[in-house]
């Protein structure tokens, strides 16, 4: 039973890695954007549901937490890409802990950080994860399946990743609304007058600063708890 087990296993890793490097290379996620925008009522659900797929396959999350701003606008887009970020984060740290465990558990058998960020979680739990989430040292879409050779349970999980790319997802779906705001506005021909630019400007200098700073805490948290991260 133990070899087809293996092969199981195997396979699947290696269907889930055929798969991201295929939709990368194709630009399929990028072409669902367009599909996604002409769904109506639809649009959203559909939307979350390929998020959860762009952080299974490795695909380039950042792009559709934009995307979510022209979409859906600051607060439901915010609300989308991290309600998918949670979900598909999850997703992977499942798979990570069940059918790829073997596959992951070999990939960083001698990744010292992530041995040191382990023993951490072990010690402090939902903690370590959302200070991972919030600081830029620990990849994103990796360690998702990385974090899966935890003992930390699935909704702890969920809800630190959640709270953790908060900040980020807020900067890009912030420039994404910005965008479709400006397209909207040269498509009826009105220009922004000093005032409203200004105020773009402010908030989005806010924004940014926020999500820095909050990263910049983070970090120096991490590698507190972390020595070797």
């Amino acid at each position: 039973m133990a070899a087809p087990k293996a092969f199981f296993k195997a396979f699947t890793a290696a269907v889930i890695l055929g798969c991201a490097y295929y939709f990368n290379k194709a630009g399929l996620f990028q072409r669902t954007l367009e599909w996604i925008q002409g769904l109506g009522p639809w649009a959203p659900a559909v939307f979350l549901g390929v998020y959860i797929l762009t952080c299974i396959f490795f695909a380039p999350s950042f792009v559709f937490t934009f995307a979510s701003g022209i979409l859906f606008g600051l607060w439901k887009g915010t609300l989308l890409s991290v309600l998918g970020a949670g979900l598909g984060s999850t997703a992977a740290f499942l798979i990570g802990r069940t059918m790829a465990r073997d596959v992951v558990a070999k990939a960083f058998a001698a990744n010292r950080e992530f041995q040191a960020l382990q023993e951490a979680v072990k010690e402090k739990g939902w903690k370590i994860i959302l200070l991972a989430r919030l600081s830029p040292i620990f990849p994103f879409l990796v360690g998702n399946y990385a974090f899966g050779l935890t003992r930390i349970p699935p909704a702890q999980y969920f809800f630190a990743t959640m709270v953790g790319t908060l900040p980020s997802s807020t900067v890009y779906v912030y420039l994404g609304t910005i965008t479709g705001n400006l397209a909207l506005v040269n498509a009826s021909g009105r220009t922004r007058t000093p005032a409203e630019w200004a105020l773009l400007a402010v908030g989005l200098a806010a924004t940014v600063g926020l999500s820095l700073y909050l990263r910049g805490i983070a970090t120096k948290a991490l590698k507190k708890n972390v020595p070797h991260a």
